[in-house]
């Protein structure tokens, strides 16, 4: 059987259809660096909680239960904060107000007696020193309880000063001079006791250490407390601007919130909201008013207390230094001089001029400032006190440059009709004024103080209370949508 030749072209086969693609895509091998294909973006950053919570607020802002919210937490906010700054500055202000009743002006008023004390203290030293053997009990006495008085003020104002403070140093510098200047005047007595010159010589050199370095120290530790005194006066006294602007604040709020639950309700009234506003405005005006009452007091407390004060305080040292100045005077005899001019005068005669024009000065703001016969009686009569004074100085100087020493002498330091006794009469008038201007100043200062009592805790509880209502307030319309 024949077979046909397999040389022809092989048969043709039928195509085979083409595969449908898969529905996932394929995976791509990432380019090599250089080919200039770009990386893919990164993944998207999640959102904070915060701008999450943004977009909750506003979007529960679009609807009317969630603007109740926004605004019920607003009101709480505003009236709670309101108590709270309310309740900082009075307290501030409470602090202040005590502190200069209790404090400030009593430690300023020790500085004037540490002053006063060692002024005296030197004038008694002296007198004693003029009467020699015949030096009375009254003056040692005198001499003795000055020296007792400065010594225990500078120990009270020492527990009161801040610790490395300018006052600190100042009382420690007074208190190592003050037995220094304890033992000269023993030496100058001893001396002169004794009949020796060289006494006053002692005498003259304990004065220079008084008024060159004991009197200008505590003359430094009085400005210090009356600047201290100030700064309590100038934290007591402001207006609380933010408390009363943020009170206003808060009623304007308080009423526009009312005024809209008005027109979406016409309800009147709203209990909690009511609550709201009544207990921010009790605040409001018990903070103005109470603030107002305590700022009148202490302004009056200053100007009819502290500057009298600080008048009087200036008259009575310059009268304990003329004092000073006279009998040493007598003490040194003419061995200190003075040019003025073409003059030459007497050291000592020349700064009891001087003080007695300070005092003369002093007296005359002080009748100025009294603002009642109590207060204005004793300075009229250290007034008269005082031109008496000068009239018996002129006639005991005019004896002593005659040469009649003795007489001089009886003349200042003399048991009747001695410029001694004019002295004494100004010191005790001006006691005597100084006692009645500190009692006008505790009686308005402690009004000033007490009328802030209870405000900084009644505006906590009351804002409390309103922060509260205005909850409440708004939890009652919400109720309306549930």
């Amino acid at each position: 059987m024949a077979h046909t030749p397999n040389t022809g072209a092989p048969p043709t086969l039928p195509a085979i259809p083409p595969q449908p693609s898969s529905p996932t895509a394929p995976t791509t091998t990432p380019a090599p660096a250089g080919t200039g294909t770009s990386p893919p973006a990164p993944p998207a950053r999640r959102r904070t909680a915060f701008a999450e919570g943004v977009d909750q607020l506003r979007h529960a802002a679009t609807t009317e239960p969630g603007r109740l919210r926004v605004i019920g937490a607003v009101l709480a906010a505003l009236v709670v904060t309101f108590g709270a700054v309310t309740a900082w500055q009075m307290t501030d202000r409470a602090a202040a107000a005590d502190a200069v009743l209790t404090s400030s002006q009593p430690l300023t008023s020790d500085a004037a007696d540490i002053y006063r004390s060692l002024a005296d203290a030197n004038t008694a030293a002296s007198s004693g020193f003029l009467a020699g053997g015949q030096e009375s009990a009254a003056t040692r006495d005198r001499y003795e309880r000055d020296i007792a008085t400065a010594a225990s003020k500078l120990v009270n104002a020492a527990a009161n000063a801040a610790p490395g403070s300018a006052s600190t140093a100042t009382i420690t510098k007074l208190n190592r001079l003050l037995p220094e200047y304890k033992g000269l005047v023993e030496r100058a007595r001893t001396y002169n006791r004794q009949g020796y010159p060289v006494g006053g010589a002692y005498l003259r050199y304990a004065n220079e250490k008084m008024q060159q370095e004991m009197l200008p120290a505590a003359q430094d530790l009085y400005t210090m407390e009356n600047e201290r005194l100030r700064a309590d006066y100038a934290d007591a006294i402001p207006y609380p601007w933010p408390s009363i602007a943020l009170g206003l604040a808060t009623l304007a709020a308080l009423a526009w919130v009312q005024r809209r639950t008005y027109l979406r309700t016409n309800r009147v009234l709203n209990h909690g909201l009511v609550a709201a506003t009544t207990a921010t405005t009790v605040v409001l005006l018990w903070l103005t008013a109470g603030h107002a009452l305590s700022r009148s007091h202490l302004d009056d407390s200053y100007d009819h207390g502290v500057r009298s004060l600080a008048v009087l305080h200036d008259a009575r040292i310059a009268s304990l230094k003329a004092r000073g100045n006279e009998n040493l005077t007598l003490v040194a005899r003419g061995a200190e001089t003075v040019k003025v001019g073409d003059t030459t005068l007497d050291a000592y005669d020349h700064d009891f001029t001087r003080d007695i024009d300070t005092l003369a000065k002093g007296l005359a703001h002080a009748r100025r400032l009294a603002d009642d016969d109590t207060g204005a009686k004793p300075v009229t009569a250290a007034l008269g006190n005082m031109t008496e004074w000068k009239k018996r100085h002129a006639a005991a100087r005019e004896q002593d440059e005659n040469g009649n020493y003795q007489q001089a002498l009886d003349m200042v330091i003399g048991a009747k009709g001695a410029t001694g006794e004019c002295f004494d009469a100004v010191d005790k008038n001006l006691a005597t004024a100084l006692e009645h201007e500190q009692a006008e100043f505790a009686t308005a200062a402690g009004d000033g103080r007490d009328a802030l009592t209870g405000l900084p805790t009644g505006a906590a509880v009351l804002a409390v209370l309103g922060a509260t209502g205005a909850v409440l307030g708004i939890g009652r319309r919400l109720s309306e949508y549930r």
